[in-house]
């Protein structure tokens, strides 16, 4: 991993896509602080392309559209896709799944949750389980005394034993029946929304992530970014970001955006 300071001003300068996870990536403790969001409200307003790409769920995923500076986003690891039309004030929501599919997962999910809450003791239903529709999410690290990393990695093999997939973000395990995955999704939001391959403007394209639900990301784009908290997760990571900020979550988050945006407006500060 790379620091993000020596990234090439032509790589900078040719950013059109900014696609970031939500927890731990631009919030700092659980909170979203006010460098992050002006770094999202300044990125959209020079005209890039903002989507985040989060393990959070649809109900969260319905305000973000709506209210944030953002071109789009991505809820439940991949499950789903909404985006806001400002003009007709419309909100457009896409899922992986059917609705009888999505509602017969949820039900397996409900009985699998008593399981691993019986067999990892510690861990919790995520506080935000009422507002998603598609997966299952269990706090080791939110809303609970933190667990170890054997814990989390105990939840994730019972969801796997009983067919679902599992990813360990740095809050949650997740896990659901079905396949899609964050960048399967975003393939899709690129073709449907902005009606452009994904593979074809992959170089147009920055991601940056946090922990290890982003290894597809940070495998498939040419410029991925950890932010520094990253290493926290070094040795669970199958594949790396190229580049690391020096600050940590939020701070780090801002630190890039900076970067992008001194490069298409060198002049802006002055």
């Amino acid at each position: 991993m790379q620091p993000i300071s020596e990234m090439p001003v032509t790589v900078l300068q040719g950013v059109r896509n900014v696609l970031m996870d939500i927890d731990d990536t631009i919030t700092t403790d659980g909170r979203l602080p006010a460098s992050s969001y002006a770094a999202l409200e300044d990125m959209y307003e020079a005209g890039l392309r903002v989507i985040p790409i989060t393990g959070r769920p649809a109900g969260w995923c319905d305000m973000i559209a709506r209210f944030w500076p953002v071109t789009g986003v991505i809820g439940e690891n991949g499950a789903l896709h909404f985006h806001y039309d400002r003009v007709s004030k419309r909100m457009h929501r896409t899922y992986a799944q059917s609705d009888i599919d999505r509602k017969n997962h949820l039900e397996k999910m409900e009985a699998l949750g008593e399981t691993i809450l019986a067999q990892v003791p510690g861990c919790r239903i995520a506080s935000d389980q009422n507002y998603r529709e598609c997966d299952l999410a269990i706090d080791f690290c939110e809303d609970v005394p933190p667990l170890p990393a054997e814990d989390a990695k105990r939840i994730a093999v019972l969801f796997e034993e009983h067919g679902a997939t599992a990813k360990i973000s740095s809050i949650h395990v997740n896990g659901w029946f079905g396949e899609f995955d964050k960048l399967t999704t975003t393939h899709t939001f690129f073709q449907d929304v902005l009606s452009e391959a994904l593979s074809e403007i992959m170089p147009s394209c920055i991601f940056v992530g946090d922990s290890p639900n982003d290894a597809p990301m940070f495998s498939f784009f040419d410029h991925s970014v950890g932010v520094a908290n990253v290493r926290d997760f070094e040795a669970h990571l199958p594949s790396k970001p190229k580049w690391i900020t020096k600050s940590k979550s939020g701070t780090g988050f801002a630190e890039i955006c900076h970067l992008i945006l001194d490069a298409r407006l060198p002049d802006r500060n002055a």
